[in-house]
């Protein structure tokens, strides 16, 4: 049976834009987008990491994780400038653990577009994944299933260090530990953002306002009410995750259903592992000992020929609740929303990065034909181009959330879970259908 879900009234008919995102090849004298009826200055924008504060730029963008800073990569590719201000330090940004699976093509667009380093030396290339129930384990051939394409295991947290190093290193503007930020004008041509650092307050001169700042950052609440819809899932369950300093017990991920719940064998490195287990959403993490944690990850994924958990010391351990999110529109006058400022999936799906990823793709494009041509219609386009995928990748990864977590003591719900399973773990087209899904989309790469 289907989790159970809420979703917010349609408060405003969603408006139908046109136009298809293009991400093309770096190009420099860009045309500034135009501010009734003349163009922007850049003014002092341009100083790197904590110099002189800039007052104008091009793109102001509220947020440093992956999607703030890879849409300042991008718009540095096409000569379009960029400031990014995030709330949180530089050593904070770059230490947050989060997702640790990139697919083929965010691994792909790192390394055209000079960031794909160390992600090509140190990422750890997984070509399929294990679905295990019943005490057995069967393999999906992702890369075989679709034509070659795989993901690559490397923790957000890298990509965000390869990211900032790049973006100072050519001269580009990222001031950390802001505080007060606020967007103002957002439905006119001219809109600012205002923060305070230092005991002073500063004010930036924008074309555009990219919002990148999270589910819980400032730039989506500052749209009118009645402007936005939400679309929200909350699930029965969370997780429940660690990090073990011990070397994987497999080399590729395991997601595993078990009648007590589901469990998840991921790893960061060759020497240390990331497990799940499934826990109800209330569930308090000073109830889990290390030897607790131990012994349900060995039950939840154990098999009938003998599979053997390697235990280690816990580097960190904490509880998630999972949960779906969209809204609609991803947009409002001169404000864009990418990442989780429009959507939250569950983490089943290893979705959440990518798909802030996908979304900047789209806006960077689409910024860089505004400033070349002064054309709209991308940007009008912006929020139907992307919610597209948005969908897409919410119904998959709800649809594996589904299959593998146990709701309550449901036999029939039960009964319909391994009846899945089965037929995935069978059927060619079944299974092409999760590996095409699990390695990704195609993004508009550059050079394609």
């Amino acid at each position: 049976m289907p989790p159970p879900g809420t979703a917010r009234p349609v408060r405003e008919p969603v408006r139908e834009p046109v136009g298809e995102p293009v991400l093309g090849e770096p190009v420099a004298g860009r045309r500034r987008l135009p501010e009734d009826g003349r163009p922007s200055r850049p003014g002092a924008a341009g100083h790197r990491g904590e110099g002189a504060w800039p007052v104008r730029t091009q793109v102001g963008i509220v947020g440093a994780g992956p999607a703030g800073l890879f849409l300042s990569h991008l718009l540095a590719r096409h000569g379009i400038e960029s400031v990014v201000l995030e709330s949180r330090s530089r050593e904070y940004v770059e230490q947050r653990l989060r997702a640790g699976v990139l697919e083929n093509d965010t691994v792909e667009l790192m390394v055209r577009t000079g960031v794909g380093d160390r992600v090509r030396r140190e990422g750890l290339v997984h070509e399929g994944l294990e679905l295990r129930y019943a005490g057995r384990g069967h393999r999906i051939a992702l890369s075989e299933l679709t034509g070659g394409r795989s993901i690559t295991v490397y923790g957000q947290q890298e990509v965000v260090k390869d990211l900032i190093r790049s973006r100072l290193d050519s001269g580009g503007t990222i001031h950390f530990e802001v505080s007060d930020v606020d967007v103002h004008d957002l439905d006119t041509g001219a809109p600012r953002i205002t923060f305070g650092h230092g005991g002073e307050r500063h004010e930036l001169a924008c074309d555009v306002i990219a919002g990148c700042d999270g589910f819980h950052g400032i730039t989506r609440p500052a749209i009118p009410a009645g402007v936005l819809t939400g679309y929200e899932r909350v699930y029965p369950f969370a997780w429940l995750g660690i990090l073990a300093a011990t070397a994987p017990s497999a080399t590729e991920l395991i997601y595993s259903y078990h009648q007590r719940g589901f469990a998840l064998h991921s790893m960061r490195s060759p020497s240390i592992t990331r497990l799940y287990l499934q826990v109800p959403p209330d569930e308090q993490i000073d109830g889990w000992s290390d030897d607790r944690i131990w012994s349900e990850l060995d039950t939840r994924l154990s098999t009938t020929d003998g599979f053997a958990l390697a235990a280690g010391p816990i580097l960190e351990r904490g509880i998630t609740p999972l949960r779906s999110y969209v809204v609609e529109p991803m947009q409002y006058g001169r404000l864009f929303l990418a990442g989780d400022a429009a959507h939250i999936v569950p983490a089943t799906g290893a979705k959440g990065l990518n798909l802030a990823v996908a979304d900047v793709c789209v806006l960077a494009g689409a910024l860089a034909r505004f400033y070349a041509t002064g054309r709209t219609d991308l940007l009008d386009g912006y929020s139907r181009a992307c919610l597209r995928r948005v969908w897409r990748v919410q119904h998959f990864s709800w649809w594996m959330t589904s299959m593998l977590h146990r709701a309550g003591d449901d036999e029939f719900g039960h009964r319909l879970q391994l009846s899945q399973l089965d037929y995935v773990t069978s059927s060619r087209a079944a299974a092409t259908t999760l590996a095409e899904n699990y390695v990704g989309l195609p993004l508009p790469l550059p050079g394609s």
